[in-house]
C-alpha cells in the first residue's frame, strides 16, 4: 500500500473583506499561501496521479449515488440495477491500471458491493472503502478552493486601495486647509460676494412677479448651454403647455395660484381647466423650485480662475433679470478674483468654513501628517502585492 495523503488544513475565506477580518494585504498574502501549500502538496504526490486518482473516485461515487435507491430491495428492479451497478463498477476498476495509487481502495470499494443482494449500509461500506482515494480529490478541491480565496482577496485588497486614495485625498485636503492663514481678512471676499447674492436673489423674485413662464422657460432653457449655470430643464409637457397655450403668458405665481382654483373658477382665466392643472398642478415642486440660486455664489468661494468663468457665464443671465445695480455687484466680485491676495484669502476662507474643532486639533498635533504617511505606506504595500503575477 502506497503512502497516504494527510488532508490539508482548510481554512474559510468567509473573513476576507469582513469588518473583524484581517486586513486585506493581510488576507492576500494568507490566501496565496494556502495556494502554494495546496500546489506544493499536489506536487509532491505528482499532479498526474493526483488527478487520475480523483478521476476515479469521482467516477466511483458517482456510480454509488446513482444506484443507492434503485440497487437496494429485493425485486426484481432491483436486482438489475444491482447487476448494472456491479459491471459498471467492475469496468471501472478493470480500467484502472494496476500500480495507480490507491487502487486497493477500488478494490474494496467493488469488494463491498459483490453481493446478491445490497443494503444502503452497503454503500456505505463501499464510500468508506474509497476514502484514501477522496484524499486525492480533497487535494483537487483545496486548491480550487485555495484560487478562489486569493480571486476574492485581491478584489479586496482592489477595493481597500482605492478607499485608501481617498483618504489620502482627505488628508492632503486637511494638510493644505492647515496652511492657510486664520487670521487672514476674509470679509473682503465675504462681503462683495453676500452684496451681490443677496441682490440677485431679490432681483429674481421680482422677475418671476413680473416675467411670463414663457419668458422664463426661454431663459432656463438658454441655460442649458452653460456649464455653470445650473438651472434643471423644464419636463416635457409643461414646456410644451407654456409653449403653445395662451396661458404660457401668465407668470409663474399667477399659473400656480390658478391650479388652485376650481373649474369652473378657474374657466374664466384658461380655455381648459384641465389642460392647465394636468400640466401645472402636477409640476408645482418644480416651479417652485425656480429661483436664483443657479446664479449666486458659494461660500466658500471657488478658486479664482473658476470663480472667474462663473461669473462671466452668470453675466448674460443677471444682465436678463436684473437691472444695472445688481449687474455692477456681479462685476464687483468678479474684480475679487483678479485680487492678488485671491489665493490667501479664498484659502483661508475654506479653512474656517471646512476645518472642524477635531480637524484643527488632528493637524495642531502632528495625528494627520502620521496618518497620512502610514496610508501612503499601506497603499504602496497593497500596490506591490497586486503587482504580482496572480497565480489563478
Amino acid at each position: 500500500m502506497s503512502e497516504r495523503v494527510h488532508s490539508a488544513d482548510g481554512r474559510s475565506n468567509d473573513s476576507v473583506g469582513r469588518g473583524d477580518g484581517p486586513a486585506p494585504l493581510e488576507a492576500l498574502e494568507a490566501a496565496r499561501q494556502r495556494l502554494e501549500t495546496a500546489d506544493r502538496r499536489i506536487a509532491e504526490h505528482d499532479e498526474e496521479t493526483v488527478e487520475e486518482v480523483a478521476a476515479a473516485h469521482r467516477d466511483a461515487t458517482k456510480l454509488l449515488d446513482d444506484y443507492v435507491d434503485r440497487a437496494t430491495g429485493t425485486g426484481r428492479e432491483n436486482f438489475q440495477a444491482y447487476i448494472e451497478l456491479e459491471g459498471k463498477f467492475d469496468g471501472l476498476v478493470s480500467s484502472l491500471s494496476d500500480d495507480l495509487v490507491e487502487y486497493e481502495a477500488f478494490e474494496d470499494s467493488l469488494e463491498a458491493i459483490d453481493k446478491r443482494r445490497l443494503s444502503e449500509s452497503d454503500f456505505e461500506r463501499a464510500r468508506e472503502a474509497l476514502a484514501p482515494a477522496a484524499e486525492y480529490a480533497d487535494l483537487l478541491e483545496e486548491r480550487e478552493a485555495a484560487r478562489e480565496e486569493v480571486a476574492e482577496a485581491r478584489k479586496a485588497a482592489n477595493k481597500r486601495l482605492r478607499a485608501l486614495d481617498d483618504e489620502i485625498a482627505e488628508r492632503e485636503r486637511l494638510l493644505e486647509l492647515a496652511t492657510a492663514d486664520l487670521d487672514a481678512p476674509v470679509e473682503r471676499l465675504r462681503e462683495p460676494i453676500d452684496r451681490y447674492n443677496e441682490a440677485v436673489r431679490e432681483a429674481f423674485r421680482e422677475y418671476r412677479l413680473a416675467a411670463s413662464a414663457r419668458e422664463v422657460f426661454d431663459l432656463l432653457e438658454r441655460s442649458a448651454w452653460y456649464p455653470f449655470v445650473t438651472y434643471e430643464q423644464p419636463p416635457d409637457d409643461l414646456l410644451g403647455y407654456v409653449r403653445e397655450n395662451p396661458a404660457g403668458e401668465y407668470t409663474i405665481p399667477e399659473l400656480l395660484d390658478y391650479a388652485d382654483y376650481s373649474r369652473s373658477k378657474l374657466s374664466h382665466y384658461v380655455d381648459s381647466a384641465d389642460e392647465l392643472k394636468r400640466n401645472v398642478a402636477t409640476q408645482q415642486t418644480y416651479l417652485d423650485g425656480i429661483d436664483a440660486e443657479p446664479l449666486t455664489i458659494d461660500w466658500p468661494p471657488e478658486p479664482a480662475g473658476a470663480l472667474r468663468r462663473r461669473l462671466r457665464e452668470y453675466r448674460p443671465f443677471v444682465a436678463r433679470i436684473a437691472d444695472e445695480a445688481v449687474v455692477s455687484a456681479l462685476r464687483e466680485a468678479r474684480l475679487l478674483a483678479t485680487d492678488p491676495d485671491y489665493d490667501r484669502l479664498q484659502t483661508a476662507a475654506q479653512a474656517v468654513a471646512q476645518l472642524t474643532p477635531a480637524e484643527r486639533e488632528r493637524l495642531t498635533d502632528g495625528r494627520v501628517e502620521d496618518e497620512l504617511e502610514e496610508l501612503r505606506a499601506e497603499r504602496e504595500r497593497l500596490e506591490d502585492a497586486l503587482e504580482v503575477d496572480d497565480p489563478v
